[in-house]
């Protein structure tokens, strides 16, 4: 038989799908439909999509034609089945899905199942059901922000190139700062975990003062040079650089990806980056921190030490955070980058087309 034609797919319908088919709570069911039109969609044959998904031919092939049909809405909602009518109409759940996207409540920032079927009449399981049909989740806020770099394109482009394609005889470092870190003490000890419970922490804790994390990721290792330091003025940034210039070999051009902190343009810092040639530095677009791998690491050291710590002074929050990194750095990996910049451009005109009209 000839192998179906890939689907065609619009770019903002490829984020949805992208969205659904990585959800970590989706229903399985649309997952895996949006599996198989995303592989539809890059050209896939049919029996290679059923073969990948282990799932059968006709499967495929339904939802391919669901998808033709109605769009991203056709493989996310069953079609009818046999079983009790439906008591709730089709224009009231429409009327309930367009007032919780376009409307507010009086005295709250966002619907709740009471306060939605106080208004509309219907029951809370009702709106439940049909909030859950839609993917409608208005309890839940997430942020974001369009950098205004005039620059932003070139300063994207030549970042990520350092992340895919990094210099010959160069070393790519990813630096920042964790600042205001808190040594934080609990005023009771950390209930562990137990079966059915989990682990429980007090509330309330006595503050034991800060401590500012200076590191560098090496993109291509994954090892971290860093070190604590008191304050976070453009005097221990200068002194960190230093450290970085003693520590990474001689014969290699160092190349910074920096954000856009003062500290980090300062003119001594500047003065001395003007003496020390083979440091390149390379600023992220502002407003998007996101670009910088070692935030990422960042990430995990609050997840893995820091949020459940519990500690009597700075020195235990530094020899903690010192422990932590010489354990990485005893076995390190990467963070690989893999969206190119031109991807990268697509989302965002995807999302700003969303923005500037609403849907």
């Amino acid at each position: 038989m000839r192998p179906a034609k890939a689907l065609t797919i619009k770019p903002s319908q490829r984020i949805e799908l992208k969205r659904i088919a990585a959800s970590r709570t989706a229903p399985h069911r649309q997952v895996v439909r949006a599996q198989i039109v995303l592989r539809a969609g890059d050209g896939w044959a049919n029996q290679h999509i059923a073969d990948d998904l282990n799932i059968s031919l006709p499967t495929v092939r339904q939802w391919r034609r669901r998808f033709e049909a109605g769009g991203v809405e056709g493989i996310l909602h069953d079609a009818p089945r046999p079983g009790r009518p439906r008591t709730i109409k089709r224009r009231k759940v429409e009327s309930i899905v367009r007032k919780t996207m376009r409307e507010t409540p009086k005295a709250a920032t966002h619907w709740s199942t009471r306060s939605m079927a106080r208004a509309t009449g219907v029951s809370r399981s009702t709106v439940h059901r049909i909030w859950r049909a839609h993917d409608l989740k208005p309890h839940r806020v997430e942020t974001f922000a369009f950098s205004r770099d005039p620059q932003f394109i070139t300063k994207l482009i030549d970042v990520v190139g350092l992340y895919m394609d990094p210099p010959d005889h160069a070393i790519v470092l990813s630096v920042d700062e964790k600042s205001q870190v808190q040594a934080l003490e609990r005023s009771q000890p950390l209930l562990p975990l137990r079966e059915g419970i989990a682990a429980r922490h007090t509330h309330d804790y006595q503050r034991h003062g800060t401590t500012t994390l200076f590191a560098a990721l090496d993109v291509a290792t994954g090892e971290v040079l860093a070190d604590c330091k008191p304050r976070h003025r453009h005097q221990e940034y200068l002194a960190f650089l230093k450290q970085i210039d003693a520590e990474v070999n001689e014969v290699l051009d160092v190349h910074l990806i920096v954000d856009n902190y003062a500290t980090h343009k300062h003119a001594k810092v500047k003065s001395w980056l003007s003496r020390h040639r083979r440091f390149h530095v390379h600023f992220v677009p502002t407003q998007s921190s996101w670009l910088n791998l070692v935030e990422r690491f960042f990430s995990e050291l609050t997840t893995k030490q820091l949020r459940r710590g519990s500690f009597t002074s700075v020195r235990r929050l530094v020899g903690v955070i010192k422990r932590y990194i010489r354990q990485h750095n005893q076995d390190p990996k990467p963070f690989v980058w893999s969206a190119s910049a031109g991807r990268i451009l697509l989302k965002l005109r995807d999302l700003k087309a969303i923005y500037e009209t609403g849907h």
